[in-house]
């Protein structure tokens, strides 16, 4: 048996529950996303009508049935679409970086947190300065980084909410 073809049936298998891994993860796919998905449109209409079923047993055979589909496709691409709406962007990733940058500079020099006030007009100085000193204090006294976190969350969430306004 040494036919180049040849695919063993445990390899079969494997292939067949990733087609349906996928299909699965097509099925958790809002509207919107299934929308910017370039499917062929028998598998799409099979992803919405599992999207509308609610038991167990219709679920579970109309996945089956989306895993046949994608075994005449090349699924390469829809999977590789997948990993995309799944992965930061390196504008998500910058942006991040960007408030871990900012909040370690309050820490450091609470000078920065009139700067970052003026950069972020959205910023509430006073409450930045009462979470930067808690956030030493806790430090200081070796406790959980609670005010450490939440310093983090809100320069985070004024940084992205900048950087969303058109």
């Amino acid at each position: 048996m040494e036919d180049e073809d040849f695919i063993s049936k445990t390899r079969r298998k494997q292939r067949m529950t990733e087609l349906q891994d996928i299909g699965a993860a097509l099925v958790k796919l809002s509207n919107a996303q299934l929308k910017r998905m370039d499917l062929p449109e028998d598998l799409r209409e099979a992803v919405l009508e599992c999207k509308r079923f609610t038991r167990h047993e219709a679920i579970r055979r109309q996945m089956q049935y989306i895993g046949k589909i994608m075994r005449h496709i090349d699924a390469g691409p829809i999977a590789a679409r997948l990993e995309a709406f799944h992965a930061p962007s390196q504008k998500d990733t910058a942006l991040f970086h960007l408030a871990e940058k900012w909040r370690d500079d309050m820490l450091r020099d609470p000078s920065s947190i009139g700067r970052f006030a003026h950069e972020f007009p959205a910023a509430d100085p006073k409450r930045l300065q009462n979470l930067v000193d808690a956030a030493r204090k806790e430090r200081e006294a070796e406790r959980a980084p609670k005010h450490f976190r939440e310093l983090f969350h809100i320069v985070n969430t004024i940084v992205q909410d900048h950087a969303r306004r058109p």
